[in-house]
C-alpha cells in the first residue's frame, strides 16, 4: 500500500471518527448524564476523556511531526518508504472497547469541570491539528520518526500510526457511548 493511500485512509478515518463523536454532543441530556449500572463513565465524561487523551497524544504527535520533518535532511525517505509497514491490525485493536486491559494515567480521567461546549470546540480544534500534521507530512515524512507507545504493547510507532491510534481511541469510546445509550434505553 502506498504512503499516499495510507495518509488518505487515515484522514478519512479521522474525519469520520470525529464527526461521529460530535453527534454525541447533541444527544438528550438524560442520555449523556446516564451512569451505567457498572458504575462506568457517563457520555459527558467519556467526551471529556477523549479530549483529554487527545490533548496529550497531540503533544507527542506535534513533536513527532516536527522531528520527522527535520529527519528528512538526515535520512533517506525513499529507502524508508520501500521498507515501511503500517501496523493496521495491532492499531485497530485499540478501537475495540475492552479488547485489552490498560490503566490510563490519572491526568486523562474526566473531572466534569469542563463545559460541554468547551469540550466540543476542543475536539474540533484537535481534528484540525491532526489534519494539519498530515498535510505537513504529505510525502511520507511521518515514517521517519518513531515514539514508544505502551498501550496494547505497540512499541515504537511512527507519526502516522500515532495519529491513527488517536482516531482508534475515539472509536473505542464511540462503542462505549453506544453501550451507555442502549443501557439507558432499556431501563
Amino acid at each position: 500500500m502506498s504512503i499516499q493511500t495510507i495518509i488518505t485512509d487515515i484522514r478519512a478515518f479521522l474525519v469520520n471518527t470525529f464527526s461521529t463523536i460530535d453527534t454525541w454532543f447533541d444527544k438528550d441530556i438524560e442520555v449523556r448524564n446516564y451512569r451505567p449500572v457498572s458504575g462506568g463513565w457517563t457520555i459527558n465524561e467519556i467526551l471529556e476523556h477523549i479530549g483529554l487523551t487527545n490533548h496529550f497524544l497531540l503533544i507527542l504527535i506535534d513533536k513527532g511531526t516536527n522531528k520527522a520533518l527535520q529527519n528528512i535532511q538526515k535520512l533517506d525517505l525513499q529507502t524508508a518508504l520501500q521498507n515501511h509497514v503500517f501496523h493496521w491490525d495491532k492499531l485497530t485493536e485499540v478501537g475495540l472497547h475492552k479488547s485489552f486491559t490498560w490503566i490510563r494515567p490519572e491526568h486523562m480521567e474526566p473531572t466534569g469541570n469542563k463545559e460541554l461546549d468547551e469540550v466540543r470546540n476542543q475536539l474540533k480544534e484537535q481534528l484540525s491539528r491532526c489534519l494539519d500534521n498530515l498535510d505537513r507530512m504529505m510525502n511520507g515524512e511521518g515514517i521517519l520518526y518513531k515514539t514508544t507507545m505502551t498501550v496494547n504493547d505497540l512499541g515504537k510507532i511512527d507519526v502516522y500510526e500515532y495519529i491513527y491510534f488517536l482516531a482508534q481511541h475515539g472509536q473505542r469510546h464511540i462503542t462505549q457511548m453506544q453501550k451507555n445509550e442502549l443501557e439507558f434505553k432499556s431501563m
